[in-house]
Formats: structure tokens, sequence, C-alpha cells
């Protein structure tokens, strides 16, 4: 069996780097047989710790991406890797520098804009408190005030996509379903367009929850993993989405990223997330 191929893959960031971090994984993504070493370098802001890094990288023949914004950064950052036959990847000025020729406004080339604590970073502060507060339907009066009302059987991943959402400045209230438990009167005086009922196979449950009681030092085989169980759950809360007129989502084969991308469209709401 011949051995996998290796490259090292470095980000370079002023402030975070997570513009960087996503691109680069979206790339690595689709390339299953290699063996990729990631280096990721956040708050670049000096020459010396920007040589450091470069050394590192021309060292391991390294690709590099790069979210630097100030001047004297960006054009060592270029010259080393083009003096060295580096790849060098500058993701933020190709499109800056098209943004100043149309309008003719130069670029604020402030560290880490994205990041200031304006309005909307508090808003998104509120709609995670929001998540928290109403997660597991601690409190139906959340139901009321929410952007979006989650519901599903346990292990559908409610509480993960709850706080995801909450994180693009979304207020979500969650609600396990459950045949033994009462469904809050709240739920129904919601608008049906603002719920989503998550939806999952009866075997990818049953398989989360064993791991779910392993993890606990647990028992794996109970009634709240047995499959035949989980298929009544699921029946019970298909039953209850049809009486709601709710939107349904199949999660089985999607990640959270994808689930939540499927919620904003189909509510036809914005992530305001990155809003500056």
């Amino acid at each position: 069996m011949s051995e996998k191929i290796t490259i090292h893959l470095y980000v370079i960031s002023d402030s975070v780097g997570d513009t960087a971090v996503k691109v680069a994984h979206a790339n690595m993504a689709q390339f299953a047989t290699i063996a990729f070493i990631f280096h990721r370098k956040s708050f670049v802001r000096t020459l010396d710790v920007l040589k450091t890094q470069l050394e590192k990288a021309l060292v391991n023949k390294g690709l590099i991406m790069h979210t630097l914004v100030e001047k004297e950064l960006q054009k060592y950052i270029n010259n080393f890797c083009a003096e060295h036959g580096l790849f060098c990847q500058d993701l933020l000025q190709p499109t800056i520098t098209e943004i100043t020729r149309r309008t003719g406004v130069e670029p604020a080339r402030k560290l880490g804009a994205q990041h200031q604590l304006n309005e909307n970073y508090f808003k998104r502060i509120k709609a995670i408190e929001f998540a928290v507060k109403y997660d597991d339907g601690k409190d139906p009066s959340g139901f009321l005030r929410a952007d979006i009302i989650i519901l599903g059987v346990s292990r559908t991943s409610k509480t993960p996509l709850s706080l995801f959402l909450a994180n693009k400045n979304i207020k979500v209230a969650n609600l396990p379903i459950m045949p033994q438990a009462k469904i809050p009167d709240e739920l129904w005086k919601v608008d049906p367009k603002k719920i989503i009922g998550l939806t999952n196979s009866a075997k990818t449950i049953s398989n989360i929850r064993m791991e779910r009681m392993r993890s606990y030092g647990l028992e794996e085989d109970t009634e709240y993993s047995n499959i035949n169980n989980i298929k009544k759950e699921l029946k019970y809360a298909d039953n209850l989405y049809e009486k709601l007129g709710c939107q349904i989502i199949n999660t089985t084969k999607l990640s959270i990223e994808e689930t939540a991308t499927m919620i904003l469209d189909a509510l036809n709401l914005e992530d305001t997330s990155y809003n500056l």
C-alpha cells in the first residue's frame, strides 16, 4: 500500500484567521487521499513573527494562505514567496483592489475589522444567551420571541444547531419531542413558518444514543437506545409536525452547517453575523 502524500498548509492572519481557515478546510476536504498537516498562525502583526512562520513554511515547502491587510506585511510575504518559489494565496487583496478600482474608495486596512465590538457583535451575544436560556424547552415563553423554534426527538442535534444559528445572530429556542411529555401551549401560538421539525433515521439515533451511554460508563442497550422505541418516537414527532404544519428536515446525511443553511433558506432569514 502506497504511503499518503503529505502537504503542509499554512494559514497566516493578522487577526483570528477564521476566514482563511474555512477556505483552507474547504480545499483540503476535496483531497481525502492526501495527508494535510495544518498550521495556523493568528495575530501576525510584526515582520519578525511573519518571518518566523515563512521560514518554517519554506523548510516544509508549504502552501500559504493569508488574510494580511497591513501593506508592509503583504509586500514581505508576497516577495518572500516569489523569491523562494512558495505558493502564496492572498484571500483578501484581489477583491479589495477591485472594489477600490470600481469606487475610488481606499480600504481602511483595519486589523480584525470583522471582529470589532460593534452593535452586530452584541446582537450575536444576545442571540447566544437566548439559545442557552431557551434550550431544551426549559422556558416555553421563549417560543413567542424566537426567530426559529427547533423540534426533534432526543439526539437530533437540536442544541448544537441552535448555538450554531445563534452565532449567525438568530434567536433560537428548541424543544425535545417525547410521546410522554405534554406539548407546551405556547408552541401552538407560534407561526408554523418559524418552526422546524428535525428527523433522522432510527438506526442513526440509536447509534448516537448508545455511544452517549457508553461515554457515561453505562449499559448501552436500554429503552432509550432501543430502535423500536425510537421508531415510535419518530412517528409521534412526524404526527406532531403534520399537525403544526411546520417545515421538516431529515438530518441523516446533513452536517450542522448544511442543516442551518437549509433552515435559513426555508425561513428566508439572513445571516447577518458578518455585518460591520
